[in-house]
């Protein structure tokens, strides 16, 4: 008893000195809390779209990939908080953000009856050299944060990316779908054949990935294709 009390005392202390900080807003994370501050939880702008068929990101898509829902956690707001928090989980070294994204998405999904409409929950991949360089796919944190919440796999073996992409932000609508089309590939369609696949990314600015992903995996013969992302441009 003596010595936990003491390691709860030492704990705080060494919190005082080196206090662990909120990623989103930066302030200081009080017990209990983890990367992510409760207020900034509550208060960081959620899209809805999950309750909004025909949402913006939904019509993104409209006559480029055929999809059934496009869903995203968050609006992306430039130097906001959930860039900020993108930010560390991308560039920081903090898998562990886009887990307690995707339990918090997943509850979310769950509360509106989200729970059967999906079979299989596939991340957008990373290049070999990007996942070695980083040391996780950010993308597939917060799949497995989503599979704890609906009961369902996520894999990220079944779909490997073979090329290194440029970046996206300057292109043309064509050149950056040339930019990434046929640079996805599936291993073995078979686990993949008539399954209802929610395809995961973290942020979604221009939709070319994605909408080159899910071409791959309709190709693969899945037998519905839907979209869920941490946060959307608007």
């Amino acid at each position: 008893m003596g010595n936990s009390s003491s390691n709860g005392l030492l704990e705080d202390f060494i919190s005082l000195i080196y206090p662990h900080y909120c990623r989103a807003c930066r302030k200081a994370l009080v017990k209990g809390e983890q990367l992510i501050c409760t207020e900034c939880l509550l208060e960081m702008p959620k899209s809805g779209y999950h309750l909004q068929h025909d949402n913006p990101f939904y019509r993104k898509f409209k006559g480029r990939l055929p999809v059934k829902r496009v869903m995203t956690l968050y609006k992306f707001v430039k130097r906001g908080r959930v860039q900020r928090m993108l930010h560390a989980l991308k560039y920081k070294h903090q898998p562990e953000i886009g887990e307690i994204l995707g339990r918090v998405y997943g509850k979310d999904l769950v509360e509106a009856d989200y729970k059967d409409s999906f079979d299989l929950i596939i991340p957008v991949p990373l290049h070999t050299s990007r996942k070695l360089q980083r040391g996780y796919n950010q993308s597939e944190k917060f799949g497995k944060g989503l599979s704890q919440m609906l009961n369902i796999p996520c894999d990220d073996t079944f779909m490997i990316r073979e090329a290194m992409t440029e970046t996206q932000t300057h292109k043309t609508k064509l050149s950056r779908w040339e930019n990434v089309n046929r640079i996805f590939h599936i291993l073995d369609p078979r686990p993949i054949m008539n399954k209802r696949v929610l395809l995961v990314d973290d942020v979604v600015t221009t939709g070319a990935t994605l909408e080159a992903c899910g071409q791959t995996l309709l190709r693969a013969g899945c037998s519905e294709l839907s979209i869920a992302c941490i946060a959307a441009t608007q």
